[in-house]
């Protein structure tokens, strides 16, 4: 076999169409370097790389081009300033969350030890976002994350053992097995529409954590019936959604009995988030 160098592979699977940075986080991954080191890669150009690397390097490449997240391949994904481990029992942690993490930190920065409940956790990326968040601040929150899969809550567990924090897991479909009352309720459900075209692109991600129904909002409607029962007076709901469900999120928050209802923009001006006050 012919030896190649580390530029060389990365032109080489580069030309072939694969992003630079794609490429990179990969060679690292089969270097078993951090992703933080690619820095090394540079300064590293001419460096021979071993069979054993080569071959890795190339298997990775093919998984990346049948479309399987990067996330899934390197095997985690930084949300909101976290190194969350990731892998096909969850949905990759995606930027226009943190809307939705931003959104509930503005809120409880006034409470004094405020409950929180993530509904639909996955990888724990919420949970663990405002827990970190809010430790650092010493505010003394309690949070408590939710899904109905076993095997998320497997995912998120070890995220949250290795990250350090204290987070209350909930075995539930939505809200059915979840007690007490909460200052904060946020969600990121599913919520794309069973028939969407755009789900064949995301076959490597679990269906059921981001189809709901024919026009995706079933579990939203799910949530917004149930989340009253569990919120205290003056509580908050969020809930992110669709880029073109906001009208009617917020239009489903008003018929059930919310205050404040309102929207909330991701940074590419998309109303990401809705959600409103629970003041009975």
């Amino acid at each position: 076999m012919n030896s190649i160098t580390c530029g060389q592979a990365l032109a080489a699977v580069h030309a072939s169409g694969l992003e630079r940075l794609d490429a990179q986080l990969l060679l690292l991954q089969a270097l078993g370097k951090p992703a933080s080191a690619r820095s090394w890669l540079l300064a590293h150009d001419t460096d021979e790389l071993a069979p054993g690397v080569v071959d890795a390097f190339h298997a990775f490449r093919l998984r990346r081009a049948a479309g399987e997240p990067l996330a899934y391949i390197v095997g985690s994904k930084e949300f909101f300033g976290l190194a969350l481990q990731v892998d096909a029992r969850v949905l990759v942690p995606r930027p226009d969350t943190e809307t939705l993490v931003e959104w509930s930190l503005d809120l409880l920065k006034s409470q004094n030890r405020p409950q929180v409940l993530d509904l639909g956790t996955g990888s724990g990326a919420i949970a663990l976002a405002i827990a970190h968040s809010l430790k650092a601040a010493g505010s003394g929150v309690g949070v408590t994350a939710v899904d109905a899969s076993t095997a998320a809550l497997d995912v998120a567990r070890e995220n949250c053992r290795r990250l350090g924090l204290r987070v209350e897991f909930i075995e539930s479909c939505w809200l059915a097995q979840v007690s007490g009352r909460f200052h904060l309720i946020a969600s990121n459900p599913p919520y794309i529409a069973s028939a969407d075209p755009h789900l064949a692109a995301l076959v490597h991600e679990p269906l059921q954590a981001l189809a709901a129904g024919a026009d995706g909002l079933d579990d939203i409607r799910k949530i917004i019936e149930q989340a009253p029962g569990c919120l205290l007076t003056g509580g908050w709901l969020l809930l992110e959604h669709g880029y073109d469900q906001a009208e009617r999120v917020r239009e489903l928050l008003v018929s059930q009995g919310f205050a404040q209802v309102q929207s909330r923009l991701d940074l590419g001006g998309i109303e990401r988030c809705s959600g409103g006050q629970w003041t009975r």
